[in-house]
């Protein structure tokens, strides 16, 4: 199987920069996998699951944050809002997140505290799952 270069960029790091067999997304209207050879194409990215099959067969899951990619000539690039590996996420920590956001949502804010608040959910509830499938 033909291999492309891939580089996921988080905010706060190179999360991934190498070449892969296939790729696997969160988009916003479902899972999208990506090949080598495929037509040029930039898609909004949704808060979940990333799937990334190396050249050694191998695959690399991680929990990647809103973003987008664009595919160009067989170099894909994804900028995300954060990337981590299973095995990074500290479940405790994330627990602690969604108690402070539900909590959160239980009180009277405005309009833009309430999305924030959403988020933070949402968030701390993607790292719980990611962090149960690696245990």
């Amino acid at each position: 199987m033909k291999t492309f270069s891939l580089k996921v960029l988080a905010s706060d790091k190179v999360f991934f920069d190498d070449r892969c067999k296939m790729v696997i997304l969160p988009a916003q209207d479902g899972q999208l996998g990506v090949l080598a050879n495929h037509g040029d194409m930039v898609v909004a990215l949704n808060m979940g699951e990333m799937r990334i099959q190396r050249e050694d067969e191998t695959w690399e899951t991680a929990l990647i944050g809103k973003g987008v990619m664009q595919d160009i000539n067989n170099r894909m690039v994804i900028l995300t809002e954060f990337a981590e590996r299973p095995e990074e996420i500290d479940a405790k920590r994330a627990l602690e997140a969604k108690q402070r956001a539900e909590e959160q949502l239980r009180q009277k804010q405005s309009i833009l505290e309430y999305h924030h608040s959403k988020a933070a959910l949402a968030r701390a509830m993607a790292r719980l799952k990611e962090s149960h499938k690696s245990s």
